[in-house]
């Protein structure tokens, strides 16, 4: 184990090495980081990280230039903001004198799909249909809680493949994308010009706002240009696919309704499969193997599918029983994780420990994993700040006494080596 000096003096990297590490990029043990395709793309410098342009220059040293901000807390202008547009084909990028052709487009789908439906089968479709044959990359969110997201992402795959087999490889699951952020990074590195984004109506707005802000020089991303795309309106009220959500199949299993569950799965999904996924999400949802009655364990529907209760979750909102000042919560749309910094009447402002800034409606968020409600009992708080996070980091590294020390940054060392 290392000395505790040791720690010390490497304490000033750990900004630098935890944003690279969010990235996705690698060090090369000499200050550099390197993305996927092996290409340095940013160097530790005081302490900080700076990004290299993709000429190999960095920012900095041309004066025309915006220096990369250390973090992505104050981002430079989109280099492009383009309006959300109307679902519609891919267009050849038009021929400049010498051009080569047309851009190269990709489209993402970034969702829950917890559990998936005939709703998002819908969605999917759309996705193609905007593509025009160009590629299609389907990233199922990484999170899980036994509220609002029952089933483990690995498992959430595999059933997705079964529901939609003409979008079987474009699927993708990893563990790396867990931030609609991670897959736009992900995207440039790839190479691709420009990135069509399709969502549900709701989520247009949201998407919008986050995917150009950081786009451009100085952002974390440059595309010549980035599409929000709507799947269409979706009628909560309606009957069949139109109206189908993972909220109702969440209350289906908590109601133990095999056949309302069922309506919302596709005709590829056996009725043997569909039972498995049945039983899935309820072991997810921590339900036991069927509905007791009088269960004081049992959780409040609300919780489960607060989208069908809105007012039930409106008065739990006001009332200060959920979401405090300071909680940390995750955005189920896009995956960002972050503090609490304003409450409104029905929104919450918050901020990413990197200081991205999100907006998301109530019903859009749920408690991130490692707050007080959703640890394991038992397990103590090891949150920033807090006494067993301290206690933890002593106990990493044999100290028996911190004096004037950053624990935090010592962690962060450490577990990155790990």
């Amino acid at each position: 184990m290392k000395r505790f000096t040791s720690f010390l003096s490497e304490a000033q990297l750990s900004q630098a090495a935890e944003q690279a590490r969010k990235l996705g990029l690698k060090s090369d043990g000499h200050g550099n980081w390197i993305d996927r395709q092996g290409k340095i793309t940013a160097r530790t410098e005081g302490g900080k990280l700076n990004f290299i342009d993709k000429k190999g220059q960095k920012a900095a040293e041309d004066p025309k230039a915006e220096r990369k901000p250390s973090g992505v807390a104050a981002p430079a202008p989109a280099k492009k903001a383009v309006a959300p547009a109307p679902q519609q084909q891919k267009q050849a990028a038009p021929e400049e004198e010498g051009g080569e052709g047309e851009e190269n487009i990709l489209t993402v789908v970034f969702g829950r799909f917890n559990p998936p439906t005939v709703g998002h089968e819908k969605l999917l479709k759309s996705a193609k249909q905007v593509s025009a044959g160009g590629d299609i990359k389907i990233y199922p969110s990484r999170s899980q809680d036994p509220k609002k997201n029952p089933l483990d992402p690995d498992e959430k795959a595999s059933y997705m493949k079964k529901m939609f087999p003409d979008f079987k490889n474009d699927i993708v699951n990893d563990p790396e994308m867990k931030t609609i952020f991670n897959v736009l990074v992900a995207a440039d590195e790839d190479g691709y010009d420009s990135v069509t984004i399709v969502v549900g109506s709701d989520r247009q707005a949201e998407f919008e706002n986050l995917a150009t802000k950081y786009n451009g020089n100085g952002g974390l991303y440059t595309f010549e240009t980035i599409r929000v795309v709507s799947a269409g309106v979706r009628d909560a009220d309606a009957e069949g696919v139109e109206g189908m959500s993972a909220s109702k199949m969440r209350k289906a299993v908590a109601d133990d309704d095999f056949e309302a569950f069922r309506s919302g799965t596709p005709k590829s999904l056996s009725d043997a499969e569909t039972q498995g996924l049945f039983d899935a999400t309820r072991r997810g949802l921590k339900m036991g193997k069927a509905k007791k009655a009088e269960d004081d364990t049992k959780k409040e529907e609300w919780q489960i599918a607060p989208r069908l209760y809105p007012q039930v979750l409106r008065e739990n909102y006001l009332t200060g029983k959920i979401f405090k000042m300071g909680d940390l919560v995750e955005s189920l749309n896009t995956g960002l994780v972050g503090k609490i910094t304003r409450r409104g009447t029905n929104h919450l402002i918050c901020v990413t420990e990197d200081g991205i800034m999100f907006k998301s409606w109530v019903s859009d968020l749920t408690e991130a994993l490692g707050s007080e409600k959703t640890r394991p009992a038992g397990k103590p708080n090891t949150l920033v700040g807090t006494p067993g996070y301290t206690k933890l980091a002593m106990n990493m590294t044999g100290t028996k006494k911190i004096k004037n020390f950053n624990v935090e940054e010592l962690l962060n060392k450490y577990m990155l080596k790990k």
